[in-house]
């Protein structure tokens, strides 16, 4: 499509310099940021609370008494099999040894995943496996958490745009540009990577800061305003 367009709205400086080495007139490229971000804070500053599912969990308690805990999500088929053994012994792992940490978990329907998270972690006291979350509930959970574990590509982009740190449990992503910033960590789907990483960010008050105050690379949430602005000042 970008062939065919007269004008180029990249959400990064990376996007930008791609466009400008395929030939694109630098006059007809504007970095915006992604209107995803735009979204998520307009969600973000509209929410007035939970869906009737949701209030069945610990979530909302978690919440009102400023409890600290860490959301998880996974679904990445390459993680099927040792890859979410791996990723459960971790967890399990990382809630024995912080008792005073929750772990949210919305678990993925593929029975790829719910089984050994299931098998895994439905013991532990301090690990909360749920249903699915619809998106608003999603948001309000990022807000509230205090990290991000995740093998998700779009949360690498939410939560940083929240102020929370990620860490991704993949050996490559498509979003360099979070890695670059510093708000997003590879730790692929390693068992001691995970604790190591995570354990890190509950111990470490220094690089927690570090990584949640980290400028998200993809906007500020004034996307729109942008691409608004340039469209009326260009017709």
């Amino acid at each position: 499509m970008s062939r065919i367009a007269n004008y180029h709205f990249a959400p990064t400086s990376r996007n930008v310099e791609i466009l400008l080495s395929e030939g694109v007139d630098v006059k007809n490229i504007v970095q915006t940021g992604n209107t995803v971000i735009d979204s998520l804070l307009y969600i973000s500053d509209k929410l007035s609370g939970f869906s009737d599912n949701v209030r069945n969990t610990i979530l909302p308690e978690l919440i009102k008494q400023e409890k600290k805990y860490i959301l998880i999500t996974g679904h990445r088929r390459e993680n099927f099999g040792d890859g979410f053994i791996q990723i459960c012994e971790a967890i399990k792992k990382l809630a024995i040894a912080n008792p005073n940490f929750y772990f949210i978990y919305p678990v993925h329907l593929n029975p790829n995943v719910r089984k050994p998270v299931n098998k895994i972690l439905s013991d532990l006291e301090n690990v909360h496996l749920i249903e699915p979350l619809q998106y608003e509930d999603f948001v309000l959970a990022m807000k509230n958490s205090y990290m991000v574990l995740t093998d998700s590509g779009g949360v690498q982009e939410e939560a940083p745009g929240l102020g929370k740190p990620v860490l991704v449990m993949r050996d490559t992503t498509e979003r360099q540009e979070a890695v670059i910033a510093g708000t997003v960590q590879l730790v692929g789907a390693n068992k001691y990577n995970i604790i190591k990483g995570v354990q890190s960010l509950i111990d470490n008050k220094k690089l927690y800061q570090k990584m949640s105050k980290s400028n998200n690379p993809y906007g500020d949430g004034n996307s729109s305003n942008l691409i608004i602005e340039f469209i009326l000042s260009n017709i």
